[in-house]
C-alpha cells in the first residue's frame, strides 16, 4: 500500500475520533507529493543528496521498537502512521499539517519511515530516500524469509545470531515479554512458533491477503521471533495481545491471567475461522492439528440399590443399544487419577506419579467413562499430524477450585498410539515425538501459578519462561506439572 493510500480497513473506535482529521491529513500528502513531483527534477540535486546523506546519520537503531501497536503518538489513529528514526516515535501524515511534519521542525527529526509502505522520507521537504544502509530497519519492521532459509532452520546445530548491543540470541527462542499477567498466552505462542508446517506458513508470507488482523499480526510475532538479524534479542507481543482482547472481546486480555487450555482452543479456533475455514472448508489449521474421534455411547440404567448391579450399570452392555457418533477435535483431554488425601510418615505430602500410557487408555474403545447419565467410550479414528494433548489438572465447582499436582511421567520420543487408532490410519505411522510441553506452577487460582513452557528443535531442548530461556536436559522434562503437550507424528 502506497503512503498516499488511505487504508481500507479502520478499527471502530478510531473512526469518530479521526473522521474529521484523517482525509485532511491525507490530502496534504498528496498535495505534498504533488507539488514536490512538480518542482523537483528527474535526478536529485546533489545538495539534497547530501543533505539526505547527513540526515541517515542521525539514525538512531537502539531508539527503534517496532512491536508496539502502530498508532500516532499524538491523535491515536492507526491511518498513514510514520516512524520517527531519530526517536523512535510514531506520528500520523507528512504533510504540512501533519503531527510528523510539526515533530520534524520542533525537534529537528527528519527521517520517517512509513509503517505500512516502508518507504522513507525526510522531512520537512518531503522527499523520498532510497539507500541501502536502511535495509536493516526495513527487514526488522518487516522480516521476510526465503525458501532456503526456512529450510536451513532445522539443522543439527542451534544458530546464533547477534543484537545491536553484540549479545547472543537464538532466533526462534527468543523470550516473549510478560507485560503485566500475559504469560498463558506466551507459552501457547512459543510452541506454536515450533510447530514446522505452521511456522514454515507464516514465514514464507503465504497468508491471504483476506486473513483476519489476528492471523496477520500473529504471523509477523513469528516472523519477529525466528528473525536472525533483530535489534534486540526479545520481542514483545503488544500487538498481537492488543488484537487478542478485541477479537475476544476482552475475555482474553493481557492485564489477567487465563487458563492456557481456554485459551489454546479459542486461538486455534479463532486462527481457523481467521484463515477463511468453517466447519466444511479447511485451513492450515485443520491441516496441522485436525483428528477424528469415535465415540459410542449407552444410556444408563437407573440405579436399583443393589452394590453389584449398580457397578455393573456403569459398563457397556452390548445387547443393550449402543449410539455411535464421530466427531473431529484439535485436541484430547486426559484425566488423572484424583490426588492422594493422606501423607507420608513424615507428615509431607505424597506426589504421586502416573505414566501417559495409562492416561492414553481412555480412547482404546474398551474403558468406559461414565459421564452421570451414560456411559461413553472412545476410540481414535484419524490421527492428526500435530497432536495436542491436554492433561486436566484444574477442578472447579461453586466452592472451591482445586489443582491435582500428580506427576506425568512419558518418553519424549515415539510414543505409540496404534492402540488408540482403528480404521486406515491404524496401518500407518502412528508413532509421535514431543516437541512443546507447556508447564503451571503455583497455586489453582488465576493468579496465583505461572505458566512456562519447554520447546524442542535440533536435538535440544530450550525452556522457555517470558524473557527467560535456558537450555536444559531431556531427563528434566517430565518432572514438571505438565499441563499442554504437542507431539509431531514421525515421517514415513
Amino acid at each position: 500500500m502506497s503512503t498516499n493510500e488511505l487504508p481500507k480497513k479502520r478499527r471502530a473506535d478510531d473512526v469518530d475520533a479521526q473522521n474529521g482529521h484523517a482525509q485532511n491529513d491525507n490530502d496534504d500528502d498528496e498535495e505534498q507529493e504533488e507539488l514536490h513531483r512538480q518542482r523537483r527534477p528527474k535526478k536529485m540535486p546533489n545538495t539534497e543528496l547530501a543533505a539526505s546523506n547527513l540526515w541517515l546519520d542521525t539514525v538512531n537503531r537502539h531508539m527503534l521498537d517496532f512491536d508496539f501497536e502502530k498508532l500516532c503518538s499524538v491523535s491515536l489513529t492507526n491511518l498513514n502512521v510514520y516512524a520517527c528514526l531519530v526517536c523512535g516515535k510514531y506520528f500520523q501524515g507528512r504533510g504540512p499539517s501533519s503531527h510528523a511534519y510539526t515533530h520534524s521542525l520542533h525537534e529537528d527529526h527528519h527521517v520517517f519511515i512509513n509503517l505500512e509502505s516502508l518507504k522513507v522520507f525526510i522531512l520537512p521537504e518531503g522527499y523520498e530516500v532510497t539507500d541501502a544502509s536502511l535495509s536493516d530497519i526495513k527487514h526488522v519492521l518487516k522480516p521476510t524469509f526465503t525458501k532456503q532459509q526456512v529450510a536451513e532452520l532445522d539443522g543439527g546445530q542451534i544458530k546464533y545470531a547477534y543484537d545491536l548491543n553484540n549479545k547472543k540470541y537464538m532466533p526462534g527462542f527468543v523470550g516473549l515479554n510478560n507485560i503485566k499477567a500475559n504469560d498463558y498466552v506466551n507459552v501457547i505462542v512459543q510452541s506454536f512458533a515450533h510447530v514446522k508446517p505452521l511456522r514454515d506458513y507464516f514465514l514464507l508470507g503465504d497468508v491471504p491477503s483476506s486473513a483476519s488482523e489476528l492471523v496477520k499480526r500473529f504471523g509477523m510475532l513469528i516472523r519477529k521471533m525466528w528473525n536472525p538479524k533483530a535489534f534486540k534479542g526479545q520481542v514483545s507481543p503488544h500487538e498481537l495481545l492488543q488484537e487478542i482482547t478485541n477479537a475476544s472481546q476482552k475475555k482474553f486480555t493481557m492485564a489477567a491471567q487465563s487458563d492456557a487450555i481456554e485459551f489454546m482452543s479459542w486461538f486455534l479456533n479463532t486462527l481457523h475461522s481467521g484463515l477463511g475455514g468453517t466447519r466444511k472448508k479447511s485451513s492450515i489449521i485443520h491441516e496441522i492439528f485436525q483428528g477424528e474421534l469415535q465415540i459410542q455411547q449407552q444410556i444408563m440404567l437407573p440405579p436399583s440399590g443393589n452394590g453389584e448391579e449398580d457397578v455393573t450399570r456403569k459398563r457397556f452392555d452390548e445387547a443393550r443399544e449402543i449410539t455411535t457418533t464421530r466427531t473431529p477435535f484439535l485436541m484430547l483431554a486426559l484425566e488423572l487419577p484424583p490426588a492422594p488425601l493422606f501423607t507420608d510418615e513424615l507428615e509431607k505430602n505424597i506426589i504421586p506419579q502416573v505414566n501417559l500410557e495409562s492416561l492414553l487408555r481412555k480412547y482404546d474403545g474398551i474403558t468406559a467413562q461414565d459421564t452421570g447419565l451414560a456411559v461413553k467410550r472412545f476410540k481414535i479414528t484419524k490421527l492428526p499430524q500435530y497432536l495436542i494433548l491436554h492433561i486436566k489438572r484444574f477442578t472447579k465447582n461453586n466452592f472451591t477450585e482445586e489443582k491435582n499436582p500428580t506427576i506425568v511421567s512419558f518418553p519424549i520420543k515415539g510414543v505409540d498410539m496404534k492402540e488408540y487408532v482403528e480404521g486406515p490410519d491404524a496401518l500407518g505411522e502412528t508413532r509421535y515425538d514431543l516437541i512443546a510441553n507447556i508447564c503451571h506452577e503455583g497455586g489453582a487460582k488465576l493468579g496465583q501459578g505461572s505458566y512456562k513452557v519447554q520447546v524442542h528443535s535440533n536435538n535440544h531442548w530450550i525452556m522457555i519462561q517470558d524473557l527467560f530461556e535456558e537450555q536444559i536436559r531431556p531427563e528434566m522434562i517430565f518432572l514438571q506439572e505438565s499441563y499442554v503437550q504437542i507431539w509431531e507424528r514421525k515421517r514415513t
